[in-house]
């Protein structure tokens, strides 16, 4: 290499060090003499100097939006920011009503199957029927087009008093039907089903603790009061909360007038206590609440406060454990910033939030999924419990925080009679497809019953279980004789209970499932020979 060829190089490496330095000083030269527009924090001022002086074009709102979700993100697992074009479907379900058409529908053959129309609702108002087809929807078609269920709910819910055309395939009927139909506010209950199980016993089974639960609950209660129940089974398994008030205001009917309820308390929220006024209409009922491990929030609200004030049995299996409060604050773009403001108490003082760590979701998400592999689904005494928080109820009975209600009655999951082939029978969707194809095919049979215990009855009688095996094969699930066997007896009854729910929803449906749910059954024992009242030492 020659003198002149080093001197080349030496050039270029100086010019290319010079650009860089000079790229660097004209760079902050021009950051520091607009230094005006940049933001009051850190945050502000780095997203600013972004999209003022970044090489490209930065989708800024995009940005702010991922940036501000990995903020929350280092939070505790439940502060959450809702975009503003999901607020309505996570709100919806607890506000009590939506505005739509008033059915409920599935898919079958990639075609919308209505399975029941709302009593008074707008699409009964317009004429349409169980178990017709909704072919088009405004003149566009949506059978055999790989819609989704949240597409369709999307599509036929709207603002209230607009309208919807629905082009209808009807048995019988060669053409289609058209129908306009006006939106309108359409309920949704909290309370699945309110029943009479027994002589002077009702049971309730609560979805959620929306809006509309304490007044759905007053109506229940008069209902059974009026079927001559005065003792009642309170079924919260899988409720996973909703507003703290509604469950408040249920509590008030059962606990006596000046004991606690609960408190809560935060950095920024002092502490604010309820207490029972004395106005309740159930206050001396007996009760007994169901739990499981799906039980989160207002559900353990008000399961800890019965068994704090020892007013009732709590049975099943250990609650979720959520003691945060989140508050609902609205943000200019129109999301929704439900942040963590406190922490709740029940009556003993103990909080039952279980542990996590700040910015750690993965594993708190995890921790049912411990639970289950940790056997404590199974087995009582492989429930890991906090011997360092421990309360005492207003009798005097220990109980603990750290981590959910534990039941006053362990009640394990009830795994007889379930195989492989019923697992993947379920989780596949194949029982539920049958139970459509069959309400469909057989509809003018099954309708004709005037009441569940009828059509049940009939059903009974059916090969319901070799039909079904018959048709899994076709869906790829080959017959198993031995596990067909075993599971026969629980595959029969789920198949006929959904049939029967179809025709008449949930008050023909849980009568059925309920007739060998072992947590329900030792409720029922409970309540009919003790009141369901806990062992006072």
């Amino acid at each position: 290499m020659n003198a002149n060829n080093n001197k080349s190089g030496f050039r270029i490496f100086l010019w290319t060090v010079l650009g860089v330095v000079a790229g660097f000083y004209l760079g902050r030269f021009y950051i520091l003499n607009n230094m005006q527009y940049l933001g009051n924090n850190k945050i502000d001022t780095i997203l600013n100097i972004i999209d003022q002086n970044y090489v490209d074009t930065v989708n800024m709102e995009q940005l702010i939006d991922n940036t501000t979700h990995n903020i929350i993100k280092e939070l505790d697992p439940h502060s959450v920011l809702i975009p503003a074009g999901e607020i309505d479907l996570v709100t919806d379900k607890l506000e009590g009503s939506f505005s739509g058409i008033g059915v409920s529908f599935n898919m079958l053959s990639d075609t919308i199957l209505i399975l029941t129309v709302i009593h008074k609702g707008p699409a009964e108002k317009a004429g349409i029927l169980p178990y017709d087809r909704i072919i088009s929807i405004n003149d566009s078609v949506v059978a055999g087009k790989g819609i989704n269920d949240q597409e369709i709910i999307r599509t036929l819910r709207g603002t209230k008093n607009s309208k919807v055309k629905l082009g209808i395939k009807r048995s019988g009927e060669d053409d289609l039907l058209y129908f306009d139909v006006t939106r309108g506010d359409v309920p949704d209950y909290s309370i699945e089903v309110a029943y009479k199980v027994s002589d002077g016993i009702g049971y309730m089974l609560i979805d959620d603790f929306g809006r509309t639960t304490y007044n759905e609950f007053i109506t229940a209660i008069a209902k059974l009061r009026k079927e001559g129940c005065e003792k009642f089974i309170i079924d919260l398994r899988g409720n996973t909360g909703g507003y703290m008030d509604a469950a408040i205001h249920m509590l008030n009917e059962f606990i006596p007038s000046g004991q606690s309820i609960l408190y809560y308390e935060g950095k920024a929220f002092k502490r604010q206590e309820f207490r029972a006024n004395g106005s309740g209409s159930c206050q001396n009922a007996p009760v007994v609440v169901l739990v499981d491990e799906a039980s989160a929030s207002a559900s353990e609200i008000f399961a800890g406060a019965i068994q704090d004030n020892d007013r009732g049995l709590i049975i099943g299996r250990r609650t979720f454990g959520k003691g945060l409060v989140q508050s609902p604050i609205k943000l200019k773009d129109g999301s929704e910033l439900r942040l963590t403001i406190a922490r709740y108490y029940t009556p003993s003082g103990r909080c039952i939030q279980k542990q996590y760590e700040l910015g750690n979701t993965d594993d708190y998400n995890l921790d049912l999924e411990n639970r289950y592999l940790h056997g404590e689904f199974d087995y009582a005494d492989s429930i890991k419990v906090a011997d360092t928080l421990a309360y005492k109820t207003l009798h005097g009975r220990t109980v603990y925080g750290g981590g959910g209600i534990m039941p006053d009655i362990f009640i394990p999951r009830d795994t007889s009679n379930i195989t492989s082939y019923y697992v993947a029978a379920y989780r596949s969707g194949a029982i539920y497809r049958y139970v459509l194809e069959y309400s469909d095919r057989h509809h003018s049979k099954l309708a004709s019953f005037k009441t569940y215990q009828d059509l049940y009855a009939y059903l009974k009688t059916q090969p319901l279980l070799n039909e079904f095996t018959d048709f899994a094969e076709t869906q790829g699930m080959k017959k198993r004789p031995t596990l067909i066997q075993i599971s026969g007896p629980l595959i029969e009854k789920y198949i006929s209970a959904l049939i029967v729910r179809n025709f008449f929803n949930n008050e023909g449906y849980y009568p059925i499932i309920l007739t060998d749910d072992v947590a329900f059954l030792r409720a029922l024992k409970e309540i009919s020979n003790n009141d369901g009242r806990p062992v006072i030492p």
